[in-house]
């Protein structure tokens, strides 16, 4: 497998940076544990009822008032308390009995009727115990209150849940944007924050000035532009960018994906486009941001849907809205996307999403920086330079180089050390690329050799033919979905690539299947991915560069992959004539590529058996290492462009 790390044009962008602030939603709590966690209450409460209603011991012995009489008579009774219809005697012998009165009728009244002497009675310390004491109420009322108090908290439990699920019909209409207020100190992100793309803060400046200073503008007549659409590769920092302005204006920011307002039912998306837009011009001035806006964006008009197609009532919504804007509205619209060509020219034209920002792929000096800013946190060893890892992460977005830093600190940590390392970031790059090392898989000892001359293959085509890119590594060593890999690293950053370059990359990417075939007479599935890169590599220049003789200077498909007819993009729309002339000129492309890689290594065979015996021995070789055998062999390397040096000279 080849790897070359800087941006081919028909390669797909990875990754997004990560998003500081915002709320993380709570997962609702499942019916089954709450019933659960219900009934776990009502057990607690009932036991605790039994075990303070059982807490008074009962009376030893209990007696009826006929006994009660004829001991007060006798004299026998000490002390007699009453509680209610309930009587506790206290004997002389210091024992202790209860008895149960009339509930009309007082004690002495009850003694006289069952004969008992005045005097008796008189000569008896009668105690009558007040009815309104708490615990009197407690154990009266809570065993009739304490059923009908749990009853309702379960139901009300479990229709407080039902309201989250089965009511959200009355909250449809209402806009899911999450805030950043701009006294959150935590959340806030300003343009130090940010670490390259100075064109694009220069742009975003005259942004923060309005929304400080509005009165500037207003009076000379002019109209800051209401909306902003930041473009560019996923993971270069668009949503990073937006944030950065809200913090240097110091306003609100309200944060929402552009899927977000889409919902099943008719017309949702639409209201909540109106309440996003009050909420915003209620709190102005505001920063209202919607990411991935060609979600709801997309052109009109595609056939999808028909007239009542949810997306199409949100968009709609939005173009309204944003041109109903006053001139003193002080609320700026930004959005984010990595797919601008797919946008309903409604929205670009002047008045809406007038402003475009784009942010290209950091370069070298732009990737320094961001790399400092991402090892602000990090302690860094002494052998750390910055300024290499930046010239061999070329095509790294953003996120990309947050990524790496953190798999440096991972790998460090992992190691059980205090630092981070050079030798940690070397190995995070080819991390973030391929994936991690699979050190469990096991080459036989023919697939280890198949495997070396396939890497050696590419290695040796990229450093004979003079429009390729110089080798930074070779290793045979399993790394994600790779069995081994070959790095190369441009010498210079570059915007434009010549035909001649992409001929060459495509010879170098068919490298290992010439040498295996050349070697063992045979090719294996290890050069599947090579044949799709190199494919999709020959067809870009066929249907969107131009660059066949034959089909000439014509662009039949678009940067997704679609064909153009009449300016609008459709899929299938090229003849069968067209496709047969296209796949005619592929193939002619990657047979010229596989005749030319195969020249090569039939020159050069000695320098091929050479590198693939130092790599079935030490499984990877790395630069001063690679260069010193194919030197030995008479291979003049290309010119190596010193970049601390010329870092330094700027």
């Amino acid at each position: 497998m080849t790897t070359n790390n800087k941006d081919p044009k028909i390669d797909e962008e990875k990754g997004k940076a990560p998003i500081p602030g915002g709320k993380v939603p709570v997962p609702p709590t499942s019916l089954g544990r709450n019933i659960l966690i219900t009934v776990l209450i009502f057990m607690i409460i009932t036991a605790a009822y039994i075990f303070f209603s059982g807490a008074s011991k009962p009376a030893d012995k209990s007696i009826s008032l006929s006994e009660l009489a004829k001991d007060v008579t006798s004299g026998t009774v000490k002390t007699i308390e009453v509680d209610g219809d309930a009587l506790t005697v206290k004997l002389q012998d210091g024992s202790t009995v209860t008895a149960k009165k009339e509930v009309e009728a007082s004690l002495s009244e009850t003694l006289k009727n069952y004969g008992v002497p005045t005097d008796k009675v008189s000569a008896t310390d009668i105690t009558v115990k007040s009815s309104t004491d708490a615990m009197y109420w407690i154990f009266n009322i809570v065993p009739i209150v304490l059923p009908v108090i749990v009853i309702i908290f379960f139901f009300w439990y479990l229709s407080r849940q039902a309201k989250g699920a089965g009511m959200q019909a009355f909250t449809f209409g209402q806009s899911k944007a999450r805030m950043t207020d701009p006294s959150d100190q935590n959340n806030r992100v300003t343009f130090k924050d940010v670490a390259g793309a100075k064109e694009a803060k220069e742009e975003l400046k005259e942004i923060v000035d309005f929304l400080k200073n509005p009165k500037k503008f207003l009076d000379i007549g002019a109209r800051i532009p209401k909306g902003v659409l930041l473009t560019g590769a996923p993971g270069t920092g668009k949503t990073l960018l937006a944030r950065a302005v809200a913090g240097e204006a110091n306003v609100p920011f309200f944060h929402l994906s552009g899927s977000e307002f889409v919902e099943m039912f008719v017309g949702v998306g639409a209201s909540r486009v109106r309440d996003l837009f009050q909420k915003a011009k209620r709190a102005a001035p505001a920063i209202v941001f919607i990411d991935e806006i060609d979600a709801v964006g997309r052109v009109r008009g595609t056939g999808v849907g028909g007239g009542n197609d949810e997306r199409e009532q949100t968009l709609n919504q939005i173009l309204v809205e944003m041109d109903g804007f006053e001139p003193n509205d002080k609320v700026i619209v930004m959005a984010a996307t990595n797919r601008n060509d797919v946008l309903d020219p409604a929205l670009l034209r002047p008045g809406r999403f007038d402003r475009r920002v784009v942010l290209d792929l950091p370069d070298r000096r732009d990737r320094e920086e961001i790399l400092k800013v991402h090892a602000l946190k990090k302690p860094l060893a002494e052998d750390v330079n910055l300024v290499i890892i930046a010239e061999r992460t070329s095509g790294f977005s953003g996120a990309d180089l947050y990524s790496l830093m953190n798999e440096g600190a991972i790998l460090a940590a992992r190691e059980n050390r205090k630092k981070v390392s050079q030798f940690d970031l070397v190995r995070s790059i080819e991390k973030v690329m391929l994936g991690p090392e699979r050190k469990s898989h096991l080459f036989s000892t023919e697939e280890k050799k198949v495997t070396a001359y396939h890497e050696g293959g590419h290695a040796l085509v990229a450093s004979v033919l003079p429009h390729a890119d110089p080798v930074h590594k070779v290793s045979i060593v399993a790394r994600g979905r790779a069995g081994g890999y070959t790095l190369k690293i441009p010498l210079e950053e570059r915007k434009l690539q010549t035909k001649s370059e992409f001929l060459d990359d495509i010879a170098m990417a068919l490298g290992g299947m010439a040498a295996e075939k050349m070697v063992f007479g045979d090719i294996t599935t290890g050069p599947s991915n090579d044949l799709q890169v190199a494919t999709g590599l020959a067809r870009a220049m066929v249907t969107r560069w131009g660059m066949s003789d034959v089909i000439g200077p014509v662009a039949l498909e678009s940067d997704g992959g679609r064909t153009i007819s009449g300016g609008a993009q459709a899929d299938g729309d090229m003849s069968e004539a067209t496709h047969a002339i296209v796949n005619s000129e592929v193939k002619k492309i990657m047979d010229e590529g596989l005749v030319r890689a195969t020249q090569v290594l039939t020159d050069h065979r000695k320098t091929l058996d050479a590198i693939a015996d130092k790599l079935v021995e030490v499984e990877t070789l790395e630069q001063p290492e690679y260069e010193a055998i194919i030197k030995s062999h008479g291979i003049t390397l290309k010119k190596k462009v010193d970049v601390v040096a010329e870092i330094a000279k700027a």
